[in-house]
């Protein structure tokens, strides 16, 4: 499949983003379609920018109609190669913000993780505008509510404090780095998900806690008071 990718700082008259989508394996996607895309479109429209990762892609362009016609002209390449654009992915997205304030039926789009959509944002002058620019997207916080939940460290009563710091804090480094990179506020949730889950630990861990997550929370509170380096969450992440 192909999939988008905006350049969020482009500022253009009346931008719209074909997404394109084909089935095709990640492997030979990045083997294949350097020609079967990438060249092509640097050969026969120099002047629609693109940006493409394995089978991922989105191109710009400046009108609807140009979009269009671009979107059929990618499905008839992509039959040339002996590929198929997928028909619910490939799609056509309004880049919608402060200056771009037409309507269009779509006006986002995930891309690497993240979600391309209008968002309210400020300026140097503490200004509020409305800045289409990407956040991590609702699909990448499942799958990493998915992973802490696969992991079950909560149940690791066995671990010290530190250990299960050491486990944690590289895996929730990674994610910060990454998804911060845009909208680092949307990260927040992860504060509340893993002290919940720190909290769910200590009980297991401290039998005198009993069931009681006020007594974990207040514990955990108390650590993150005395060294609020501990866990990277509660460094890099400031609620």
């Amino acid at each position: 499949m192909m999939q988008p990718a905006v350049h969020h700082g482009q500022k253009r008259e009346s931008q719209l983003c074909t997404v394109v989508t084909g089935v095709i394996s990640p492997l030979l996607a990045n083997l294949f379609l350097h020609y079967a895309f990438d060249h092509w479109m640097q050969s026969t429209h120099p002047l629609n920018p693109f940006e493409r990762y394995a089978d991922d892609a989105v191109v710009h362009c400046d009108t609807e109609a140009e979009a269009v016609k671009l979107k059929s002209e990618i499905a008839k390449r992509m039959v040339q190669c002996g590929l198929e654009l997928h028909p619910e992915k490939t799609k056509i997205v309004y880049c919608k913000d402060a200056n771009r304030t037409g309507d269009y039926e779509r006006h986002s789009f995930d891309f690497l993780g993240f979600c391309f959509r209008p968002r309210l944002s400020r300026n140097r002058q503490g200004l509020y505008f409305v800045n289409f620019s990407p956040a991590i997207a609702p699909k990448s916080k499942k799958a990493i509510f998915s992973e802490i939940r696969q992991r079950c460290l909560h149940k690791r009563s066995d671990l010290s404090v530190k250990e299960l710091a050491n486990i944690l804090n590289p895996v929730v480094r990674g994610w910060i780095e990454y998804y911060g990179a845009f909208f680092k506020s949307e990260l927040l949730f992860l504060v509340h998900h893993l002290d919940k889950l720190v909290s769910r630990w200590v009980i297991r861990k401290y039998k005198k806690q009993g069931s009681n997550f006020k007594k974990a929370d207040n514990w955990v509170k108390r650590i993150k008071s005395a060294m609020p380096n501990y866990f990277v969450h509660w460094s890099l992440l400031r609620a």
